[in-house]
């Protein structure tokens, strides 16, 4: 399950887990404290927290570091600790050879003891996947595709398909996002879904990625073609979302993070149904 972190509270955390759920991830840019995952991890018993993700450039690595160790001390091997680069819109000038500042953030990380297995990296570009391949457990891509979980597949290296049950051992981890869109009416559906998408389809990482892997540009423009906006948050009954989920393990997916929209509805109907779906209860 993956939510904001603002709308993911320990209540919603621990109805999940009995759902069968293994994983919350937190979204948006949590605070450098994890206190938003503690509050998750002391509310729920065999769920592990990520971060989806800390963003580099506003947590600082030692207090990030800091903040790992005591959550690993109240709750061994249950938190892992996803970070990322952000995108060059929401951050100022300080937005600056992201990848030599991702290495560096690495760097502070291992010098403070965080193990690189119980760490992801947001990567969208070959590079990045290359180096969450090689100094992390693996990647968390955020808005992306089968298409390119396949693509992250080739790159991170061979499927590894028992995070949920052990740390992540010499394979690497693929554990991408996936948006659904709960509801059979498809001119509501793909409305939730264009509201939710206007802002990244602005963005030049994700721009860039999308085209890179299967869509034009004319197919992103003015809002999306109904096309683009059902691959990218396909919506539907809980087998047709179950079927999204199951495309990107297909691809090559070791792991999927759902979020479900519109983000501030109650996503617990729906989990209840993919659940069900999925037969992971």
């Amino acid at each position: 399950m993956w939510r904001g972190g603002a709308l993911l509270t320990p209540e919603l955390a621990a109805a999940a887990e009995r759902l069968g759920f293994d994983t919350a991830w937190i979204g948006g840019s949590p605070a450098a404290d994890l206190s938003i995952a503690e509050r998750l991890l002391e509310a729920t018993e065999r769920m592990r927290v990520a971060t989806g993700i800390v963003n580099i450039w506003t947590a600082p690595a030692a207090e990030v570091a800091a903040s790992f160790h005591r959550l690993e001390a109240a709750h061994p091997g249950r938190f892992t600790l996803g970070i990322g680069i952000g995108h060059p819109e929401a951050i100022d000038e300080r937005y600056r050879r992201p990848y030599s500042a991702l290495v560096a953030y690495l760097d502070e990380l291992d010098a403070a003891g965080v193990p690189s297995d119980r760490r992801v990296i947001s990567a969208l570009g070959p590079r990045t996947l290359a180096l969450a391949a090689e100094r992390a457990a693996g990647t968390h891509p955020y808005l992306t595709t089968p298409e390119h979980t396949r693509f992250a597949r080739e790159i991170v290296g061979p499927e590894h398909t028992r995070f949920a049950r052990e740390i992540v051992g010499p394979e690497r981890l693929v554990a991408p996002e996936q948006r659904l869109v709960p509801g059979l009416e498809p001119g509501q559906a793909r409305a939730a879904a264009r509201r939710f998408l206007e802002r990244y389809l602005s963005l030049s990482n994700y721009r860039r990625t999308l085209e890179s892997h299967g869509f034009t540009a004319a197919e992103l423009d003015g809002g999306a073609t109904d096309e683009a906006v059902d691959a990218l948050a396909p919506h539907g009954s809980p087998a047709r979302l179950a079927e999204a989920v199951r495309e990107h393990l297909d691809a090559g997916a070791d792991h999927v993070c759902v979020q479900i929209l519109p983000a501030r509805e109650d996503p617990l109907p729906a989990l209840e149904a993919l659940s069900a779906e999925l037969g992971i209860r």
